[in-house]
């Protein structure tokens, strides 16, 4: 028994020199800890980053992405917009109706704001006055979007055969600029 507790501290000691040698944790820049700062390189856009978070369903973290964006370069049709999404994806459909509303009315529409200003519309139960966003929103963009014109096909439908389509079977997407759609599923 006495020689096996003699033995431990010289094996524990032979383990710690041999990670002193060379062969141990490089310190050079490919070491274990994480590279620094380059105060030098480029940032990426708070837009970008939330619209990002958006498409991962991290709404809440877009929310605060697309506000820094606001405190550095002001409120843009895109910043308003983009917190107008993100607060669809949460649910508060009062907030996204606010900002998708300014977003469309401060400054040039997008077809992609109309298109999801009319979501939350249709979400509100607001069926004509989505149809008519849904219709400006068609127009801006010469048709070429399938998503806006299935999102007023479906708001048409609802509105003239509101008895024989189910609310729970309509489906609305929510377009984002760029290359991501996202699809809003009525909760009701």
């Amino acid at each position: 028994m006495r020689v096996r507790i003699r033995a431990l501290p010289a094996a524990l000691l032979i383990l710690c020199l041999a990670a002193c040698s060379s062969g141990g944790i490089d310190a050079s820049k490919t070491g274990p800890f994480a590279p620094g700062v380059d105060p030098r390189g480029e940032a990426v856009s708070g837009i970008d980053v939330g619209h990002r978070l958006i498409a991962a369903g991290e709404y809440e973290l877009a929310i605060k992405a697309f506000n820094r964006s606001a405190l550095n370069s002001g409120f843009s049709a895109e910043v308003l917009s983009g917190l107008g999404t993100a607060n669809l994806g949460l649910g508060r459909l009062n907030q996204a109706e606010t900002l998708l509303r300014r977003a469309t009315t401060e400054y040039d529409p997008y077809p992609e704001d109309l298109n999801n200003l009319g979501v939350v519309l249709m979400e509100r139960g607001q069926t004509g006055e989505a149809i008519e966003i849904f219709r400006r929103a068609f127009a801006l963009d010469d048709g070429e979007s399938t998503l806006i014109r299935d999102n007023l096909r479906l708001a048409l439908a609802k509105s003239e055969n509101s008895v024989s389509l189910s609310i729970n079977d309509t489906e609305y997407k929510l377009v984002r600029r760029g290359s991501s759609d996202f699809l809003i599923r009525s909760a009701l």
